[in-house]
């Protein structure tokens, strides 16, 4: 019996043009017995976009029609750009103008057809179907019309039209309510689109209406379900005798947190100690998520929807409910927790040079905070000192290791972006009662700087042991941006002296350094930040561009990045023996699109955190 993707094999291999059924059937010479199942995987191919059903019921493959699939974005001018899923020979998104969007909304998955190329190798397009609709619910100010015929008028300013409400769907809202509207009917070239009011979330002005706007906005799924709930409660509040069962114990070990004063979940626990070689015994131990949550379960479906937790200032939409989130898997003082454990000798020269990993079982002393330990290393506060005397040493080898590794990391040329960022502090009511500049002091860069160290060293192992796993990849900055950045900084006397196709991240590197402290540093390191391309994940390792790192990783926050939870996976099947030939070939066919699901995930929230 043929399976879906060889109906999508044999297209590409011997279908030429667009083909009539009877035609596929005989070309590709489908059984009598098999032709069910093989024009219902057809259908679900035109259904993916995978394949192009065309006038007179012809199919066949958008790559050799000149057509391409990929998610639309407006802009609130009228235009819009998709992003194609099979890149453009010259690159780039493809121009969509407003009389060729066709009804097609912002965040639809569509087809489109290039009408022309523009000089500089810009394509423009018109949009032929609509595959998927992203749309479903829109959040807007409901109103009235002078008719009193209702109607919403979107926030986002990138859907392009308003939402007719019929009388007797206002779900109880009143003229200037921001409203969420259900899309009942879809627009057409002759038709506006329908809804109904389907939640009042009240004045815009009340305190949390804003998160709700800005959850509701981008489709953020801000309640788990019944299901995931008990499967979390069912796990219990307290880690038990047979789950320590194989496990190593380094509960005897002085181990602590760092995280900030708002933080409720902590993914990461740190233990330290020199070696008589001098070298350092590094312990980065990580919750571990995956003992929990098992493959399949509702827990990990819904976590796997929302790919990762997202964070806004007076509260958290957790991709896992709070009885894991900030309970059993938080590696919160005083209690056992189990843990996924990398351990790593790292010597003078900051190169890791022996690692192990474990299943293991910590109990934390403290939960410090990075103003605390910044306190202690930096202030020398003597009332911090006294506090926490038996970790204080701990601290100390912490800081000398760090700035070994700092050191080591701009040697071979890693990108150091410090860029300053705010914080909003809410009072009781929601509103905003401060905005204070968040600082990078070396507690934070230590954290940072072992996180990395650990990401780095899981992904070396994985792919040394041949273990399909999700990368975090960053590839090289676009020539064409870069010259525009070129030509930008040349202003300021800088230039990033790279050779003719030897551009490398030591080059940006040297000139962060160059203009560290000048009046020009936030404009130039921010059009940096821009010229590169964005970090993603991806099932294939192409290394990271901004970290000068050949192979890296997200291993060390689970809690809050699906991602993570997958290279837990994959690591203790690595370190069982449980990865078999069949194994690694499911797992090679499905990481491609958690990396894409997860990729996209992560820049809706980040997306939504940078909105509000």
């Amino acid at each position: 019996m043929y399976s879906r993707d060889q109906v999508l094999a044999l297209m590409r291999d011997r279908v030429h043009h667009p083909a009539a059924m009877r035609e596929l059937l005989q070309v590709l010479k489908v059984p009598r017995d098999e032709r069910t199942s093989f024009k219902r995987h057809l259908k679900s191919l035109v259904s993916s976009g995978d394949l192009i059903q065309i006038r007179g019921h012809r199919f066949g493959l958008p790559e050799k029609m000149d057509l391409y699939v990929g998610r639309l974005q407006t802009h609130q001018a009228g235009y819009g750009f998709v992003t194609p899923e099979r890149p453009l020979d010259a690159g780039g998104d493809i121009y969509i103008s407003g009389p060729h969007l066709n009804e097609a909304m912002h965040g639809d998955r569509v087809v489109v057809r290039i009408e022309r190329l523009k000089e500089g190798g810009r394509a423009e397009g018109r949009i032929i179907r609509i595959l998927e609709r992203r749309n479903e619910w829109i959040v807007g100010r409901y109103d009235r019309g002078d008719a009193g015929m209702g109607y919403v008028v979107p926030f986002d300013r990138r859907v392009l039209m308003d939402i007719f409400v019929p009388p007797g769907q206002e779900g109880g809202a009143s003229p200037g309510d921001m409203v969420v509207v259900e899309l009942t009917r879809w627009p057409t070239s002759t038709r506006g689109a329908i809804g109904r009011v389907a939640e009042v979330l009240g004045d815009i002005d009340a305190p949390g209406v804003d998160t709700e706007i800005i959850i509701r906005k981008y489709g953020i799924p801000d309640a788990h379900s019944n299901e995931a709930t008990t499967e979390a409660v069912r796990l219990g509040g307290s880690v038990s005798e047979r789950d320590l069962r194989g496990r190593t114990d380094f509960r005897a070990l002085p181990t602590v947190t760092i995280d900030g004063e708002h933080a409720r979940d902590f993914d990461d626990a740190i233990t330290i100690s020199r070696l008589p070689n001098d070298h350092f015994w590094l312990g980065v131990h990580i919750a571990d998520v995956s003992h929990y949550v098992q493959e399949g379960s509702a827990l990990d479906r819904e976590a796997y929807e929302r790919g990762t937790s997202v964070y806004f200032p007076e509260r958290a939409v957790h991709m896992f409910p709070a009885e894991l989130a900030t309970g059993l898997c938080s590696l919160n003082p005083h209690v056992d927790r189990l843990v996924q454990s990398c351990l790593m000798e790292v010597d003078r020269r900051g190169q890791v040079v022996r690692s192990e990993f474990h299943d293991g079982v910590i109990n934390s002393d403290e939960r410090m905070t990075y103003t605390a330990v910044n306190g202690i290393l930096t202030d020398q506060d003597p009332g911090l000192l006294k506090q926490y005397a038996a970790l204080v040493p701990m601290f100390e080898q912490m800081r000398e290791l760090f700035l070994i590794l700092n050191d080591a990391r701009r040697r071979r040329g890693s990108i150091d972006f410090d860029l300053h960022e705010a914080e909003l502090i809410m009072d009781e009511g929601g509103m905003v009662e401060d905005i204070i500049a968040l600082e990078r002091n070396v507690a934070h860069r230590l954290i940072e700087e072992f996180m990395l160290l650990a990401n780095e060293t899981v992904a070396t192992y994985l792919e040394a042991q041949n273990v399909p796993a999700l990368y975090r990849i960053h590839e090289e900055p676009d020539i064409l941006k870069v010259a525009k950045f070129e030509e930008f900084i040349s202003g300021f006397g800088y230039s990033l002296a790279a050779p003719a196709g030897a551009l490398r991240p030591r080059h940006f590197q040297k000139l962060i350094e160059r203009i560290e402290g000048k009046p020009e540093q936030k404009p130039i390191a921010y059009l940096m930040l821009r010229t590169m391309q964005k970090a993603r994940y991806a099932a294939e390792n192409l290394g990271h561009f901004g970290l000068a790192a050949s192979s890296y990783t997200h291993f060390t926050s689970p809690i809050r990045r699906y991602p993570d939870l997958v290279v837990h996976r994959a690591l203790r099947a690595a370190r069982h023996g449980l990865v078999s030939d069949a194994v690694r070939e499911d797992m090679t066919e499905e990481l491609p699109e958690v990396a894409r699901h997860t990729s996209e995930m992560e820049r809706r929230a980040d997306d939504a955190e940078r909105e509000l």
